[in-house]
């Protein structure tokens, strides 16, 4: 276990993989821009097999859980919050009662929680095994076996170029098609069968695209090339010979036993027949004879995206720039609209470095609040909400993507449709500091809006401007002023406060 002391050192980053089988923790000290393993932790909670047939993680499971994350919390303490990251996959993607869990599961951890799209997985999963292996010009083929989903990813050194995530794992299909782990002929074609159907809609593109290099990540991965060593079925990684003598032992043993296969782990058996019959279909259909495995995971990709953070060079905003050229945003009035939202914000808001990732969203959203006039100008911000809340966007979590759409979508038109959208305290000041920026630049030129201050707490917000720059606006003026009936809708107040001439000059001394 690592010192408190050692913990509480600023080199120092964690990632925690909320997986459908395992729960993991990596901790890595930065040196030179690398990141060094220095701490690990697994828990095996088989979040995925305590789904029931509602999509609703049971409670046995999630008590279960909440013990492992007590444990990884532990480790974690003393970390700062801007050095952890903890992400949630494919159980709590498909997961009905997943808000209510992770609000447990905060708490017991002590840091935030992000649920990612299973494409975002696949990224932070090439980022993880490009980190691992030695750096090569070649194209890399990168399959990870999880417990509720599996991952594919075409790459060239540490860019992924084809990613893809489809709904079946080691748990889910060992529950599906070996309950009570019996193994029978029968059972292994329906589940190879099913695999194949599932990769039979992204083969093509994979095929064409092209790799020299074929390597598999994770759990599932590790354990298939441990049991085929130990029982000479392959001398190093995972051949397609291997998996059948594999598959041929476990059909003769009836069920995946470990006191008769060697190099089996006990806590590997139950999830070790679909796993197999995964990873036969992804030889299968993919061409494979052979496929090398590596350490590098998802939680390893999680640091190294972690330290792109940390370094300022963030996903995130290689993403927002990217959208902002594929929908053709109007930069200038982009850059208007973020500046004065950020400059309301910074007036309402005292500097403190927990809002930071509130002025991020704020700044995002600013300059993507206009993507969808590329559909439609009318009810713009409709689209743009919709966009951003279905897109693929590198580097955010589903819960970013939502909370970000959720702002988009309320800095224009009415507010009480949001009152159920599920807007979080912060986000009402980051919804007014939009909102005002966006109306009150709706000429779309760089003349100056004279705020001089803003003001804001739970009960609504208010701005000063001078009198004489209202009289001249008048249009500006009315709009401001039904803001105070949009306002009123949610129980809150507006108010803009005209200040005389004399009273702007002592403000502005």
């Amino acid at each position: 276990m690592l010192a408190c002391e050692a913990m509480a050192r600023s080199d120092l980053l964690a990632a925690v993989d909320l997986g459908s089988n395992s729960f993991h923790l990596q901790v890595g000290r930065v040196v030179d821009g690398q990141i060094y393993p220095l701490d690990t932790l697994r828990e095996v909670v088989r979040l995925g097999a305590g789904l029931t047939a509602e999509k609703r993680i049971d409670r046995a499971t999630q008590a279960r859980a909440l013990e492992a994350l007590g444990r990884i919390g532990e480790r974690l303490r003393g970390l700062p919050r801007n050095a952890v990251r903890a992400v949630g996959t494919n159980a709590l993607r498909v997961a009905k009662n997943a808000p209510q869990f992770l609000r447990e599961a905060r708490a017991t951890l002590g840091f935030p929680i992000e649920i990612i799209a299973g494409r975002e997985e696949a990224r932070l999963i090439y980022l993880g095994v490009a980190h691992s292996v030695p750096p090569s010009p070649r194209r890399r083929l990168v399959v990870d076996i999880g417990g509720g989903s599996t991952e594919f990813i075409v790459g060239k050194g540490l860019e992924p170029l084809l990613t893809e995530s489809l709904y079946m794992g080691c748990v889910s299909y060992s529950l599906q098609f070996f309950p009570e782990g019996k193994i029978d002929k029968s059972r292994m074609k329906q589940a190879e069968l099913a695999a194949r159907q599932e990769l039979s809609g992204m083969v093509r593109e994979y095929r064409d695209a092209g790799w020299e290099d074929a390597i598999a990540s994770s759990g599932t991965s590790r354990a298939l090339e441990g049991i085929l060593r130990a029982n000479d079925f392959a001398e190093e990684g995972i051949t397609l010979e291997g998996l059948e003598k594999l598959k041929s032992l476990l059909l003769k043993h009836e069920r995946a036993d470990p006191d008769r296969i060697a190099g089996l782990r006990k806590d590997r058996a139950a999830v070790l027949p679909g796993g197999l019959a995964i990873m036969l279909a992804v030889f299968s259909e993919l061409n494979l004879e052979r496929m090398t495995v590596t350490e590098g995971a998802l939680r390893h990709g999680v640091l190294y995206d972690l330290l792109g953070r940390v370094q300022h060079r963030d996903m995130r905003q290689a993403t927002v720039a990217q959208f902002m050229r594929r929908y053709h945003v109007d930069n200038a009035q982009a850059e208007r609209v973020r500046a004065l939202a950020l400059r309301i914000f910074d007036g309402i808001v005292p500097e403190k470095e927990d809002n930071e990732s509130d002025r991020l969203m704020l700044d995002w959203a600013a300059r993507l609040a206009e993507i969808g006039v590329s559909v439609a100008h009318a009810q713009h911000h409709k689209h743009s909400a919709y966009i951003l809340s279905n897109a693929d966007m590198p580097g955010f979590s589903r819960m970013e993507q939502q909370r970000l759409a959720r702002i988009v979508l309320a800095h224009r038109g009415k507010l009480g449709k949001m009152q159920d959208e599920g807007l979080e305290g912060s986000d009402w000041t980051l919804v007014f500091a939009l909102r005002v920026a966006s109306l009150a630049l709706r000429k779309r030129t760089d003349e100056k809006f004279p705020l001089l201050r803003a003001a804001g707490d739970e009960s609504g917000y208010a701005i000063d401007l001078p009198a004489m720059w209202l009289e001249e606006n008048p249009l500006a003026a009315a709009e401001l002023e039904q803001e105070t009936e949009r306002w009123k809708a949610v129980g809150m107040k507006f108010s803009v406060n005209a200040l005389s001439e004399k009273k702007v000059a002592q403000l502005r001394n």
